[in-house]
Formats: C-alpha cells, structure tokens, sequence
C-alpha cells in the first residue's frame, strides 16, 4: 500500500526566495525593538508626559495602518519584488530622516522619520507574510509563517541589545536625579548630547537597510507580477468581510498588537514605578524577547499536533494571566509575571494572520493582508489609551491608587482585556472549524 509522504514545510525549489523573505521579518523586528524603549528616552529628554510620549508609537504603528492598503495594492499591479524594494527605500529613507531630526531637536520631526520608516515595513509585512504561505502546501501555510517568523524575534533582540548599550545606557538626561529643575542652559546642552545618541542607531539602520536593499534587487524571486484580472476592492473587501473567520481575525489582530506594545513599551514605566532605572529595565525586555523566541520555537512545534485556533486559546488565555499578575503583584513579582507575558504573546500574532487568510484566494488574500497589517494601529491606538490611563493622576507613574493599586499596575487592564477576547476568537475557531474539519 503507497503512503503518500507529508509536503515540506518549505519545498527545496522555493529556499533561497524563503531565506531572503524571511530575512525581511528580523528587520521589522529590530526596527520594532529599538523604537519601544524610545518612548522612555524621549519622555526624559524632551520632558514629555506618558501619554505624549505615546506618539511616538502613534507614529510608528499608525504608518501602517495608512499605507497597508495602498501596498496591497501596489503588489497586486506590480511584484513581490517590487514591493519588497519600494518598502525597503521607505524603509531607509525614514530611518535616514533622523540626523535631520536631531540637528532641529523637534519631537514633530522624529515622528516624521518614524511614520516614513513604518510605509517601509507596511510594504515588507503587507509582501512578505502572504509571500511566505503560498510558498507551498495551503495545509502547512500557518507553520511555515510561523517558521518565518521565528527569526523576528532575533531581530527584536538585536534592537534591543542596540537601544540598550548605544541609546539607553548613553543618555544624559536618565542619569540627572531631577533633570526638569537643571538650568536651562545645561539642560539645552545635555538634550542636544542626547538627540544625538538617539539619532545614531537610525542612521546606521538606513544604511544598512540601503545594503539589503542591493542584495535583493540583484536576486531573481518567484512569482514576478500578478495576472492584471483582478476584482475591485470594494467587491473583494465585501468578500472578506462576510467571512467572519476574517473579519474577528482582524478585530483580533487590533487588540494583540495593542497588548503587545502595551506590555513591551510599558516595562520601562512599570519599572521606574519599581525605582528602576530604564537602562536596567532594557535587561527584563531582553528577557521578554528571549521568552518569545523560545515560545515562537515551542508554538511552531506544538501546530503539528494541535489545531491553530486551541493554540492561539491556550498561549493568549495563559498571557492574559500573567498580565493579571501585572496588575495585582506588588514589587519585583509584577514585573517578572509581565516579562513571562512575553513567552505566549509568541505564536499569537502569526497564528491569527494565518487563521485569517486560510483558504482564501491568491487575489484576495493580497488585500486580506493588508487588512490585517492595517490592524497593526492597535499598537498606536491601545498604548495610547494606556498612557492615558497612567496619566489619569499625573505624569508620574504612581501618582493615585485605585484599591490599593497604582495607576501603573491598573493600566495593565487594558492588555488583560485584549488576551480575554483573542482567547474566545481562538475557540471559536477551534471548535466551529478545526473540529469541523475532522467530523
């Protein structure tokens, strides 16, 4: 009797257009990385309270909300390829926009350089992760995203070792016990010193960024341009969102990213609560980042054997947990339950996508994901709130306690919230589609 062999993961044909794709998913990692702790920095150098700091992830995460559709788009009529090399110069170009930005010193002009920097990564994550399911098998779709994915963390990590010893550790202005009560003239010169620190690691990501870019414009990859027979978008979103698999897989996208850079951006305030120091505090994210690491090595593993929707249940129901003890411990115990929330936000973000657009059509899988790279704005819109909410008392960080809890550890609600119902999403599938599928 013939036994029909398991499809691989990844064919051999298709390996060097995975491994140059799947490089693109450790630089949106270290672009991530490197920007969380920015908050913290700008807050001190710019005296900034927490929720205006928080543009800084309304710029960053909102450019991908207002170019996710527009690069859909552009892959559609053109290329991967094409999208890869025009996501790559907005890429760079952002980046590259910050020696301006800390010659002026204007807060506005960071911003800029990161809403341009995240165009680029709205084309990259809008081209890449699509581009990665359908290089092979539908059934094996969501593992082999999951496989890509697993070295975003590596670039997460890479950012945060960056921000830490050449942003965090160098900063004048954290090492000032009381920065605001400094004249001003020695304030003007420890704020310039600064700027320039912040400014540096971007410059030398857009150069890099410009290298990477030649290396994949000089390689051939699959799949060069679309067939021009395409559906208007309103019909093709019409479709997508009659698809409640889709559309609840978007509305749960929103709310992981928006715990997502809750928890990461947040630590630094949640340790100064502590009487941490930020540069101290970049060690617990480190731990945060190998976590996920190890959690996205550990989801990829457990989708051989367990359906994607009781996967997603178990790793947001059990990060929702220990989100609640961020909330409830006191001490050092609250910060260590938020560092392990790192652990099973891992396999969520791939899980979701690739819950999403299974078994949708090429066509409109292209304007699915821009769909669902639109709802990255959970993680400008969520942390904003929460900064809100830290704020509610002050700009401090434990300025008011709400039954015995500080606005710091109730501010964590929030991401609680958001782990709650991306649980119930994954049952949902779980029960109404994988159980489905094996009656």
């Amino acid at each position: 009797m013939n036994k029909t062999q398991a499809a691989p993961v990844v064919p051999k044909k298709l390996l060097l257009p995975f491994i140059l794709v799947t490089s693109l998913f450790a630089l949106w990692g270290f672009a991530n990385a490197v920007t969380d702790p920015m908050v913290q920095a700008f807050k001190k150098v710019l005296e900034l309270s927490n929720s205006q700091a928080a543009w800084v992830q309304m710029a960053f995460y909102g450019g991908y909300f207002c170019m996710a559709l527009p690069a859909a788009l552009f892959v559609r009529k053109f290329s991967y390829k094409s999208g890869v090399l025009v996501g790559l110069t907005l890429y760079a170009g952002g980046a590259l926009l910050f020696y301006p930005a800390a010659t002026t010193g204007l807060f506005w002009f960071f911003c800029l350089g990161l809403y341009i920097l995240t165009f680029g990564l709205a084309f990259l994550e809008t081209t890449a992760n699509p581009y990665i399911m359908a290089m092979g098998d539908q059934k094996s779709a969501t593992q082999r995203l999951n496989l890509a994915q697993a070295f975003n963390p590596v670039g997460l990590i890479v950012g945060l070792l960056v921000a830490k010893f050449f942003v965090l550790d160098l900063l004048q202005s954290d090492d000032v016990e009381n920065f605001s009560a400094l004249p001003e003239a020695q304030k003007l010169l420890i704020k310039s010193a600064d700027l320039m620190v912040i400014r540096n690691p971007y410059v030398i990501l857009g150069l890099v960024v410009l290298a990477i870019l030649v290396l994949i414009a000089v390689n051939k990859m699959p799949q060069a341009k679309g067939d021009g027979s395409i559906p208007s978008i309103k019909d093709t979103f019409s479709e997508l969102f009659k698809n409640k698999k889709y559309a609840l897989g978007v509305f749960s996208l929103v709310l992981y990213m928006g715990a997502q850079i809750g928890c990461w951006t947040y630590i630094y305030q949640y340790a100064e609560a502590k009487g941490i120091s930020s540069s101290t505090a970049a060690n617990y994210q480190l731990v945060a980042f190998i976590l996920f690491t190890v959690g996205r090595a550990i989801g990829t593993y457990m989708l051989k054997f367990m359906s994607s929707g009781k996967l997603l249940f178990c790793f947001s129901g059990l990060g929702g947990l220990f989100a609640l003890g961020a909330v409830i411990l006191e001490g050092h115990a609250g910060l260590y339950s938020l560092v392990l929330v790192s652990l099973f936000l891992s396999v969520m973000f791939p899980t979701i996508y690739g819950i999403a657009l299974e078994g949708l059509k090429e066509d409109q899988a292209k304007i699915g994901a821009a769909g669902l790279v639109m709802a990255i704005v959970g993680g400008a819109l969520l942390p904003k709130l929460q900064g809100m909410i830290i704020d509610f008392g002050g700009v401090g960080v434990n300025d008011i306690t709400v039954l015995g809890l500080s606005e710091m550890n109730l501010s964590f609600l929030l991401p609680v919230s958001c782990f709650t119902i991306i649980a119930i999403y994954g049952i949902w599938i779980h029960r109404k589609h994988n159980i489905a599928e094996t009656l």
